[in-house]
């Protein structure tokens, strides 16, 4: 019982001091000591091995995506400041009017989504742009995070088929289905959370207006007020854009031309390191940048050096609550939790979306918690007969919603590279990437449970 007890308090803990803006690293080791304590296990251990380098630490987290998100937040940089984000954006209001926006927003992120773009680089990458387009329309920040949110971290990450994203791959590595399994679930789980994710944000721009809530920069936002004729030519600026989004889709192209034996070995490399061959998609951008506008850029190793800063605290960040739910999976509350699932007596399906969604949110991670539930839990629902089809499209849509609770590694790298506090943005990030998404995905229990 006090183990239950102490993994639900650590939780609500981190819930509760992540809302009222606590440092999330002195956040993570308080909760981390609290649920070691309750549940037996030795505080050191749990502080200096689960929680930073067991295989799912924060250290390990963070050694793995350094380069990415170092090379992310660099490019972001660049595109900031030789104004070739202002340059897209100036096009893309001409283009689509400045009513779009949201739109523009979310439709540039699930398209390098779907392009198998990792979210935290697509955050990094539509940030600058965004930036710029809710500044034209005199729009407050906290709709840029809802927009991005629900371009990058809703549909395109769990519901449409084919996506490369790693939830998809998770999945049908495990039950041995491929990436379009379930696809008719999928278009309409997508075309359920696009919709209302939409009309929710368009509802939002109207009372935003209504409030009297404009535009207001952040202390590290670079924007600077010049005018339109003074920009580069937006074809030069998204030029760097589109070569980092055409060299992380080449090793995905190339499979469509070699087969894995005929295949150059470079490519082969950059199919095989899908972590550092993005980031040198990024710094190839940026160095094209900075060659394409030399005038904008005159100190480019500074500019760089700032853009590695950008990423530090980001990093950090979402390293520590991935090292919280490290500590969380070793716990004995967590191994009974294991344990009544497999032995619940809930119809089957709701089982289902009830396990995955638990454990994504306890590791407040959709990746992480798909994990764990591969390992432990798919092999019950096969072996009582369940469509491998149906449980890998319901699983991974479920797993796509509590995981983004206030605790999550993702919300909080993109409240902190966009300045942004809980308080000011939390609320429209967890309408679009938590009660759209579960709705979509009960939908789907719904519908499968007549068939």
């Amino acid at each position: 019982m006090l183990e239950n007890f102490g993994l639900v308090l650590g939780l609500v803990l981190l819930i509760g001091l992540a809302l009222r803006g606590v440092n999330i690293l002195f956040a993570t080791l308080l909760c981390s000591a609290v649920v070691a304590l309750t549940n037996g296990l030795s505080v050191a251990e749990s502080l200096s091995s689960f929680y930073a380098s067991g295989p799912l630490g924060a250290f390990t987290f963070a050694g793995k995506f350094f380069l990415l998100f170092c090379a992310g937040a660099l490019f972001g940089r660049v595109m900031g400041e030789s104004h070739g984000a202002a340059s897209i954006a100036a096009a893309m209001t001409r283009l689509m009017g400045e009513r779009r926006v949201l739109w523009v927003v979310v439709l540039a992120s699930a398209l390098l989504t779907y392009g198998g773009v990792v979210v935290f680089v697509v955050i990094f990458t539509i940030y600058p742009l965004g930036l710029r387009l809710l500044k034209q329309a005199n729009l407050p920040k906290r709709l840029l995070c809802g927009a991005a949110a629900l371009g990058a971290g809703t549909f395109t990450m769990t519901a449409l088929p084919g996506s490369p994203s790693i939830h998809n791959v998770i999945a049908a590595s495990s039950l041995g289905t491929d990436l379009f399994a379930g696809a008719g679930m999928g278009l309409f789980a997508a075309a359920l959370m696009l919709g209302l994710g939409m009309w929710y944000l368009e509802h939002q721009r109207g009372v935003a207006i209504a409030r009297g809530e404009g535009f207001e920069a952040g202390p590290k936002d670079q924007l600077v007020d010049i005018d339109d004729h003074d920009l580069p030519h937006w074809f030069i600026a998204v030029a760097p854009l589109l070569l980092v989004l055409a060299t992380i889709l080449l090793p995905r192209l190339a499979g469509l031309v070699w087969t894995p034996e005929t295949m150059p070995e470079w490519l082969q490399f950059a199919k095989a390191n899908p972590i550092i061959w993005p980031s040198f998609a990024l710094l190839l951008g940026s160095i094209v940048n900075v060659i394409l506008l030399p005038k904008a850029i005159p100190a480019p190793l500074q500019t760089f050096g700032q853009g590695v800063d950008d990423a530090i605290m980001p990093l950090l960040n979402t390293a520590a609550v991935i090292g919280f739910g490290a500590v969380v999976t070793k716990t004995a509350g967590f191994a009974y939790f294991i344990g009544w699932f497999s032995d619940s007596s809930l119809p089957p399906l709701v089982s289902l979306f009830t396990s995955v969604s638990v454990v994504a949110g306890i590791t407040a991670s959709a990746s992480g918690g798909l994990q764990i539930f591969m390992e432990t839990l798919a092999p019950v629902y096969l072996n009582q007969g369940m469509d491998p089809e149906v449980l890998h499209r319901i699983v991974v849509i479920a797993s796509g919603g509590i995981d983004s609770l206030p605790h999550s590694g993702a919300v909080i790298a993109m409240l902190t590279i966009m300045g942004l506090k809980h308080r000011d943005a939390y609320k429209d990030i967890a309408v679009v990437t938590v009660i759209i998404p579960v709705a979509a995905a009960l939908s789907l229990v719904a519908y499968a449970s007549f068939l």
